[in-house]
């Protein structure tokens, strides 16, 4: 299938080439920073990606100089106005009802079916992190640099980051990243695993998305979706727990025709043709 790009939005490109879909962070002459339209389009784009069979796996960059200097505070202000307002109980009552809307447009990454790799380079910074930790896979170039930035301005990170990044580093390196809010670079990531792995230059992190979607992509969807669900339900579970979801899961996608094509290539000593099905 040829590509196609998807609907119109300020902040988000998004580009379809099935089995893989582009979602890119499009607001370059501000270093990708995070204003309104980018907190209100994230969660119809991942549930139109999650929905639309043709797309197994996404991408999500950031065009221009980084993948984010994250939250855009001047751009959020009008939407956010009891940051500012005399900390009464209906003010900060009104703000609990406004957080979660952004804690959504984060997790909508998390809640897509299909599997979502971060290729970050430059910058990517507070909300930028947010968005990456709630991706499956992250991978940067060599001049990445990553920051959990709100300790820095005086705000406690609330969209996510807290939550998932100890699963992905450990409680020490979490907190030490929440605590100083210091830079770190591409090399540090990988070596506290917050990046799978790290490229040299723009170009080879692009090649490096795209071959290990495809690689993805040429598994059987059934299998890797549901691998995506058990994995997602596992969090904060015992292993009983897990292994009890697990059985539900096997039990109702098997058989499948993915299975009978993966038994039948086998046989025929050729690649699998997965449909999903």
């Amino acid at each position: 299938m040829g590509e196609k790009q998807m609907g119109a939005y300020e902040f988000y490109e998004v580009v379809k080439k099935p089995p893989v879909a582009w979602v890119y962070l499009d607001r370059a002459e501000k270093k990708n920073a995070m204003n309104p339209p980018a907190w209100k389009e994230s969660v119809p784009i991942f549930k139109d990606l999650d929905g639309d069979p043709d797309i197994r796996v996404v991408i999500i960059a950031g065009k221009g100089p980084c993948f984010s200097a994250g939250i855009d505070l001047i751009g959020m202000s009008s939407e956010l106005s009891e940051l500012m307002e005399a900390q009464k109980g209906g003010v900060k009552w009104r703000l609990i009802n406004k957080i979660r809307p952004l804690q959504d447009a984060i997790s909508c990454i998390q809640w897509c079916r299909k599997p979502v790799i971060a290729a970050v380079h430059g910058y990517c910074i507070g909300a930028g992190l947010d968005m990456i930790t709630a991706c499956d896979i992250r991978i940067c170039s060599s001049d990445a640099q990553f920051s959990l930035k709100e300790a820095a301005v005086g705000f406690v990170a609330d969209v996510g980051v807290l939550q998932r990044i100890p699963l992905i580093v450990g409680q020490g390196i979490a907190r030490e990243l929440a605590y100083t809010a210091k830079l770190i670079d591409a090399k540090r990531a990988k070596d506290i695993l917050l990046v799978n792995e790290v490229y040299e230059g723009h170009d080879a992190l692009m090649a490096g998305a795209k071959e290990m979607a495809d690689e993805i992509a040429g598994n059987s969807p059934l299998a890797v979706q549901a691998s995506k669900d058990v994995l997602n339900y596992g969090v904060g579970k015992t292993v009983e727990e897990g292994l009890s979801y697990v059985a539900s899961i096997s039990s109702n996608i098997i058989p499948s025709d993915d299975l009978m094509e993966a038994m039948a290539a086998f046989s025929e000593k050729r690649k699998p043709q997965f449909k999903g099905e």
